[in-house]
């Protein structure tokens, strides 16, 4: 057993954290809840710079509170807590020695792996620094030709995971224990579904839970053949939301993630996407030219995706910022954002999983709920009622169909190419870190509960969010207490405004309107430590552990990516690129499940299914029934 983060350092930094985090929430708190502070106290620029520290410096402080682990001498350096355990930060003696420091890094660090992508992303900026219009035109014409022509791929692929997930819930697969019928879960079931849930979600959720619904209120999918912003379209529009990022998104965090596990822990791979090629290549043949290729995508898909999404969440929570105060912040503002989310999640992915990933996901997981009972409490419940009712309805009712509309013929229409295939190109580009940290964190439970987490626990409360949250605005922008339409075309059709025009048609719109940009702040710091850690391990060579060294390099990595996005441009590109990824990992996820499929054949063989178990259950109380009768009568 040791202690880790009750090193000198770490205290005095946590120390001088607390007066600061006290003293600037002070200053956010004052802006939100009196808005002439903003502008007549501090200037807008100011309050961001204070915003930034209220939240860095409470979030820095929760990953570096100590903890007591552990650490066993005899654990297989290839298994997953060996990989995720909690490293000490060591912020002293990174200072000295710098040069052996950065030898001994690189001597540990995959070299395809590793260059690849960093040269990649190198080259990409500076041909579009160098021929934007030219580097953009290439992009746009193959993700357009990926989206329209292959869209059929992405409809199949996706389809077929949902349809292996149920089958994995329901059959006799389902019941084997990850690890071995002896091992034990790492994690307790509430962290375990903490760190799943917002891992995997990233802040989409709370950008598009206002909006995604209105989008399809003004411009309705093809297949509801209803008329734009009429009644007969809301429940449609809210069921194509649900649709997006219900079950059918975490399924393909499954395909990939539950062969991960299974071959980590049940067939001895190491924890790389690329374990997903085991019954192909065989354990030793991972360190193949393929495998390699696998692991490569992953950390460009992973990187790129991350990024775009840093960088995003950067000029969107500005945006919302300049609707609530009417503050400008020209260039700067967004750089500054990213640059602080950096340190925010390098210093969680650093202090490790049991620390600020894990502490700082609960915390997401709390904000959300608490977001979510205000939303219950001071919404519209009668029409959110109404409209979610009817909306879930229609979407299960629905779900086989529209997960198989292309819009006629084999070529994706417009309408599906930039809505439905577009996020399930994307969902699959995410797969692969989100899958792995799926992986990761399910030894010790059975595939059912993997399934029943990652895709149904996970489902129903993005549904929940969705209800809520897309349900309100449609009611609000149908009965006009708030114009919400009209808000996100005056600011050039970004969906980041969506959920201010909301709130301050609510009662306590201040507090929804803290609380969600809180959860903006804390979702995209829990997945952008998720995939720095990952993206360690991927490109860290299989025999070492990644080092903290290795975790803040791709961490600022990762912001440098989204810094360049912002000063170079070219982010639509970027974004372009991480989601031209989503088709290679499409076809990886049939291959997983294919090779998954075989392997249970192989090895998994007298399970019993939820169904024989149902079976047997009813049977012996049926027989004991009898026996009760038998007695009754004797």
């Amino acid at each position: 057993m040791s202690t880790q983060g009750a090193g000198p350092v770490e205290t005095v930094l946590r120390k001088l954290l607390v007066p600061v985090c006290v003293l600037s929430g002070i200053v956010v708190v004052s802006g939100f809840f009196f808005p002439w502070f903003v502008g007549s106290v501090v200037s807008g620029r100011g309050w961001l710079v204070v915003a930034l520290l209220f939240f860095g410096s409470g979030l820095a402080y929760v990953a570096l509170v100590p903890i007591t682990i552990d650490t066993r001498t005899g654990e297989d350096r290839r298994d997953a807590p060996y990989l995720l355990r909690i490293r000490r930060l060591g912020w002293i003696g990174t200072l000295r020695g710098a040069l052996t420091r950065i030898e001994g890094f690189l001597s540990r660090q995959d070299p395809i792996t590793f260059g690849i992508p960093v040269a990649a992303f190198a080259l990409f900026f500076a041909a579009f620094y160098v021929l934007p219009a030219g580097t953009q035109a290439v992009v746009g014409s193959v993700q357009n030709v990926l989206l329209h022509e292959f869209g059929w791929l992405f409809l199949g692929a996706m389809f077929l995971a949902v349809l292996y997930c149920l089958y994995l819930l329901v059959g006799p697969w389902g019941g084997v224990r990850l690890g071995g019928p002896d091992a034990e879960p790492t994690y307790t079931y509430p962290t375990y579904f903490a760190m799943v849930f917002t891992a995997g979600i990233a802040a989409g959720i709370v950008f598009w839970g206002p909006a995604e619904a209105l989008f399809h209120y003004a411009n309705p999918p093809p297949f509801l053949d209803a008329p734009a912003r009429s009644n007969a379209v809301v429940p449609g529009a809210l069921a194509y939301a649900l649709f997006h990022y219900g079950f059918s998104a975490w399924s393909a965090y499954l395909a990939l993630g539950v062969p991960i596990a299974y071959f980590t822990y049940q067939r001895g791979a190491p924890l790389r996407v690329s374990a997903i090629l085991t019954p192909f290549l065989g354990v030793d043949g991972l360190d193949s030219r393929w495998a390699t290729l696998v692991d490569v995508l992953a950390v460009f898909a992973t990187i790129g995706g991350i990024a775009t999404s840093v960088s995003l969440v950067g000029q969107q929570f500005l945006a919302g910022v300049n609707f609530q105060w009417g503050v400008t912040y020209g260039g700067a503002g967004p750089v500054l954002v990213v640059a602080g989310l950096t340190l925010i999640y390098v210093v969680s992915a650093a202090s490790g999983v049991q620390r600020g990933i894990r502490r700082i996901a609960g915390i997401a997981i709390v904000l959300f709920c608490l977001f979510a009972a205000l939303m219950i409490v001071v919404g519209p419940r009668s029409a959110i009622l109404e409209i979610g009712t009817a909306a879930v309805g229609e979407y299960v009712a629905d779900f086989a169909a529209m997960s198989l509309y292309l819009g006629g013929g084999l070529v994706a229409s417009e309408w599906v190419a930039n809505w439905t295939i577009w996020n399930w190109s994307w969902w699959f580009s995410w797969a692969p870190f989100a899958g792995l940290f799926l992986a990761a964190l399910s030894k010790g439970r059975r595939i059912r509960t993997v399934v029943l987490t990652g895709g149904v626990a996970t489902s129903l409360a993005t549904i929940v969010w969705f209800v809520l949250l897309g349900g309100t605005s449609l009611s609000l922008q149908r009965s006009g207490a708030a114009d919400i339409l009209a808000a996100i075309e005056s600011y050039g059709g970004s969906e980041a405004v969506a959920g201010f025009p909301l709130f301050a048609a609510l009662p306590l719109g201040q507090l929804l309107m803290f609380c969600f940009l809180a959860l903006i702040i804390v979702f995209i710091v829990t997945s952008a430590d998720t995939s720095t850690l990952v993206v360690s391990i991927l490109a860290t060579k299989r025999e070492f552990a990644p080092t903290t060294g290795s975790i803040v390099f791709w961490g600022l990595l990762q912001g440098s990516v989204a810094v360049a996005v912002l000063l170079v441009g070219g982010g639509e590109a970027l974004q372009a690129l991480a989601v031209l990824t989503g088709g290679p990992f499409a076809v990886l996820s049939l291959i997983a499940m294919a090779g998954l499929t075989v392997a249970f054949r192989r090895y998994e063989s007298g399970h019993p299914s939820l169904l024989d178990k149902v079976r047997s259950l009813v049977a012996d109380r049926g027989v004991e029934g009898r026996s009760e009768v038998l007695r009754d009568e004797d």
